[in-house]
């Protein structure tokens, strides 16, 4: 993401790339060891209602008949009966079954997690030297890693999945070693239908859910970059409907206190049914100690508050992240996990692999769902 990867202290400083369901419970280490249970936020229940039935009493009501037989009748009775009309029976019409559409479900997003881009894993951003290999991806596994978030494609680049040759093999190491797959692109907005085709085609990749990474600015007249997003995100849903979509989106303390004019106005409802899941990138390291907000807990916990109100769900499936690895320290660690288990967050995960110290993955177990 532009976002974290300008903060990222690495040998590809001046990239572009960059790089949030919610059903269950999941356990948060707190910073003395202790475990607790979380609850995902609760969904809005399903209410069926069945029409109204009435079932007619099968019993007939009976008269004792007298204990004095009545006089015969003078007349005798007629050989024939008078005709009789049955009435009509009411016709009764079956009640329709209601299909409710299924939910895509966010359980890829649930859990720890961990990103790579294309600055890490492909020939073509890194010189022919890509840093991630499958003994990576087996390393991921063994620090408890549910989830591989992986940059499939850039908009600069003239394929729409970036070398597949390469990044086949990694997905499917992923999978083979129990973990899912969320691939996630950057989408510049300057040509809206050139991201929804880049999108389309990493969805048909062998992955659990994908992420749209919202932070670009190239489109420079806002209102114009917010019905392109708009539009965008909706194209993209009605073009997915079955799959997960996490909006990573720009944290709203940046955007309403940091900096207003970053970008003023930012659609949150238009877009809020679009997307499944939300990811803000809670980076306190982007920010300074006087500010009052490098502090990890703080940031976390006030960006997902202004994201669920901003959107209008304030049961919105959040999964926050953390960051940048190369700048946290273990305190760090543990207050954002204090603050995502608090918000009832699906899971977490810090930006990015290679900058994450191995000591802190420790810190991070809390994070990994059952």
């Amino acid at each position: 993401m532009i976002w974290g990867r300008s903060a990222r202290v690495t040998a590809v400083l001046a990239s572009s790339a960059v790089f949030v369901a919610a059903i269950g419970t999941f356990r948060i280490a707190s910073n003395h060891g202790q475990r607790v249970r979380l609850t995902a936020p609760p969904e809005q229940p399903i209410v069926t209602t069945e029409a109204p039935t009435t079932t007619a009493s099968t019993e007939v009501p009976t008269t004792e008949a007298p204990t004095t037989a009545p006089p015969p009748p003078t007349t005798a009775a007629p050989t024939t009966a008078p005709p009789t009309t049955a009435k009509p029976r009411p016709v009764v019409k079956a009640v329709p079954k209601v299909t409710v559409p299924a939910v895509p479900s966010a359980a890829a997003f649930h859990g720890l997690g961990t990103w790579i881009d294309v600055y890490d894993w492909t020939a073509t951003y890194t010189n022919n030297n890509p840093q991630i290999s499958e003994a990576d991806i087996d390393h991921m596994a063994q620090v408890g890693v549910q989830t591989l978030y992986v940059q499939a494609s850039r908009a600069d680049n003239p394929d729409d999945v970036m070398e597949p040759e390469r990044l086949r093999p990694l997905i499917d190491r992923a999978h083979a070693k129990g973990m899912r797959v969320v691939a996630w692109y950057l989408p510049t907005l300057e040509d809206p239908a050139h991201d929804l085709a880049r999108m389309l085609a990493m969805a048909k990749l062998p992955v659990e859910g994908l992420g749209v990474d919202i932070e670009a600015r190239n489109v420079s007249d806002v209102n114009d970059r917010n019905q392109r997003l708009i539009a965008l995100s909706a194209d993209l849903r009605k073009a997915l409907p079955k799959l997960a979509i996490a909006a990573i989106v720009l944290p709203p303390v940046v955007l309403e206190v940091v900096n207003t004019n970053y970008w003023p106005n930012f659609p949150w409802k238009a877009i809020a049914g679009s997307y499944d899941l939300w990811m803000p990138m809670t980076y306190w390291t982007n920010r300074t100690q006087s500010s009052g907000y490098r502090d990890a807990y703080r940031y976390t916990s006030e960006n997902i508050s202004r994201m669920r109100t901003d959107l209008g769900l304030p049961n919105a499936i959040v999964h926050p992240i953390g960051g940048i690895g190369d700048k946290t320290t273990a305190a760090d660690d543990d207050a954002y996990l204090k603050a995502a288990s608090e918000a009832h967050a699906v899971g977490g995960s810090v930006y990015d692999w290679r900058t994450t110290a191995p000591d802190t993955w420790s810190h991070l177990q809390g994070f990994h769902a059952p």
